[in-house]
């Protein structure tokens, strides 16, 4: 017996709870060999969580959207820890909440249509659903890169990368799925071994970013955002068209968002997918609760609801952000509605790893 679950947005409590469900009884049925999970449309999980949080708390408190919260990251936590074989399929769009269904997993296929981003600071927020563990993981400082930015990658580049483990040509995805069904056996190498029969060796295009990994790093490994600022205005002075793109993305993102999320990803190298995962329930809390700034509100304001794209940040500059508006994020929150995101069971992942290059 093999189960494959399509997926909508992510974005209804209901929605979230029966993939737990689902999830969780498949891995304990004796005649489930192994799980496909793939997009119900064109895109496997474009997120849509920071409109549907927005909404709760606009008709309720703020805890709403913390008690959703709690079970998306369960159900993530759940995905990098799941004892069979779990294929994720991304044969579209994979942004924010859908990132963490998919990069989670031991098996993540893309196709010449999959695209990848977590724009999240441009809403306010930051890369969070496990981002801070598995894009720290990426070669050098493309993790950097690509949180601090939100740049758009395509599936060649999630191979390149790590962020997929198999590129297949969407018109082979019936015959790869059709080929899944007819195995009987929950080893992860009899699934890899028939994934590397479909998968095929791909370049990444002309002008991709990452083909400027070394540059990249230069930029992208400083200590501080004001730095990573700085050599990035360098660059494109010198005509790089990627550092360009890269400095307005950045400076049209929350500055205190932008630091977050660089103070979030250098803990996550040190850390589990479980450490990260709790201390990322504990920051996106705070910005719930409001405890520093309502960016995040102000963000999916102007970018998801009124759709003006002029959300007013507060702080509005990078050097008014402080060290300590910025630590107050992962501290504790003391607050009766609230408490720490708990975890069962085992803490490391299944998988995560670069694909073979």
């Amino acid at each position: 017996m093999l189960t494959q679950t399509d997926l909508k947005q992510v974005t209804d409590p209901m929605r979230v709870s029966e993939l737990l469900k689902n999830l969780r009884a498949f891995e304990r049925h004796p005649k489930v060999k192994l799980v496909i999970l793939k997009g119900n449309g064109k895109a496997f999980s474009a997120g849509g969580d920071a409109a549907a949080i927005f909404q709760f708390v606009a008709y309720g408190h703020w805890s709403f959207a913390a008690s959703f919260y709690r079970k998306q990251l369960i159900l993530d936590h759940l995905i990098a820890t799941y004892d069979k074989p779990l294929v994720s399929i991304i044969n579209g769009i994979v942004m924010g909440g859908g990132a963490g269904l998919s990069m989670h997993g031991r098996f993540r296929v893309v196709t010449e249509n999959a695209v990848f981003a977590m724009p999240e600071a441009s809403l306010g927020l930051y890369p969070d659903v496990g981002a801070s563990y598995f894009l720290s993981r990426l070669p050098g400082f493309f993790g950097e890169y690509l949180g601090l930015t939100g740049a758009r990658i395509d599936g060649a580049e999630m191979l390149a990368c790590g962020l997929a483990t198999h590129f297949v040509p969407s018109m082979h995805l019936p015959s790869l799925e059709r080929e899944l069904c007819r195995v009987n056996s929950a080893s992860f190498a009899v699934i890899s071994a028939i994934l590397d029969v479909f998968a095929q060796r791909v370049s990444t295009r002309e002008g991709s970013a990452y083909r400027s990994l070394d540059a990249i790093n230069k930029c992208f490994s400083k200590n501080t955002i004001e730095e990573i600022f700085s050599a990035l205005e360098q660059r494109a002075v010198k005509g790089d068209e990627w550092a360009l793109t890269a400095f307005k993305s950045m400076k049209s993102a929350s500055p205190t968002s932008l630091k977050i999320f660089l103070k979030s990803i250098r803990k996550g190298r040190k850390q589990d997918v479980s450490q990260c995962l709790i201390r990322e329930f504990r920051m996106t809390c705070h910005a719930f609760r409001r405890t520093v700034n309502g960016d995040f509100y102000e963000g999916t304001r102007a970018i998801l609801v009124d759709k003006d794209k002029k959300p007013q940040w507060q702080p509005s500059k990078l050097e008014l952000v402080t060290d300590e508006m910025v630590d107050q994020f992962f501290a504790k929150i003391e607050d009766d509605d609230w408490a720490e995101l708990q975890l069962r069971g085992k803490s490391s992942p299944a998988n995560f790893g670069l694909a073979k290059l």
